[in-house]
C-alpha cells in the first residue's frame, strides 16, 4: 500500500513538474543591465495573480509563476528570458502602484487594455516593496515630464 502511495506521489510531482524550475535566470545581457542599475529588490518563483481588464465585467485572471527584479529605474517581472512586464522611464503606458492587504497590485495601461500583476512578497514587506516600486514610477513620470 506504501509502495502504491510513493508511486502515485512520483507520478503527481513529474505531471505537475513540482515547481523545481526556476524562473529567475535572465539573459546575461538583461542581468549585467540590473546589476548596473542597482538591484533595490528581487524575489524569485513568485506567484502572480494577472488579470486582464480588472473591474470590467470581461475581466479574466490566471496565476502565473515569475520572478521579480527592482533597481532604482526599472521593475521587471519575467520568467527567466520571457518578459512579462517592464516598467522603465521610457514606458509610455500609465502605471500605478497599489497596496492592498498583503498584496503589491501593479497596474498597467488603461480602459480596455488595462492589467494588473498582484502578488505577496515572499517576505512580507508589504510596505517596503510598495514604496520602492513607486520610486520606479516617479523616476518614469519625471522622465516622461522632462521629455515635453
Amino acid at each position: 500500500m506504501l509502495l502504491i502511495r510513493v508511486r502515485r506521489l512520483a507520478l503527481c510531482l513529474t505531471l505537475v513538474g513540482c515547481g523545481a524550475e526556476s524562473t529567475a535566470t535572465l539573459p546575461a545581457d538583461m542581468e549585467a543591465r540590473v546589476a548596473r542599475e542597482g538591484v533595490v529588490r528581487r524575489a524569485a518563483d513568485v506567484t502572480f495573480r494577472y488579470t486582464e481588464a480588472p473591474g470590467r465585467r470581461g475581466a479574466r485572471w490566471e496565476d502565473r509563476r515569475a520572478s521579480i527584479v527592482v533597481t532604482p529605474a526599472t521593475i521587471l517581472i519575467h520568467k527567466n528570458a520571457k518578459i512579462g512586464l517592464e516598467v522603465t522611464p521610457r514606458t509610455q503606458r500609465a502605471v500605478a502602484i497599489e497596496r492592498d492587504g498583503r498584496r503589491v497590485r501593479l497596474r498597467v495601461g488603461e480602459g480596455r487594455s488595462e492589467v494588473l500583476w498582484s502578488f505577496e512578497p515572499p517576505d512580507g514587506d508589504v510596505a517596503g516593496w510598495t514604496r520602492d516600486l513607486r520610486a520606479v514610477i516617479t523616476q518614469t513620470r519625471a522622465a516622461d515630464s522632462s521629455r515635453h
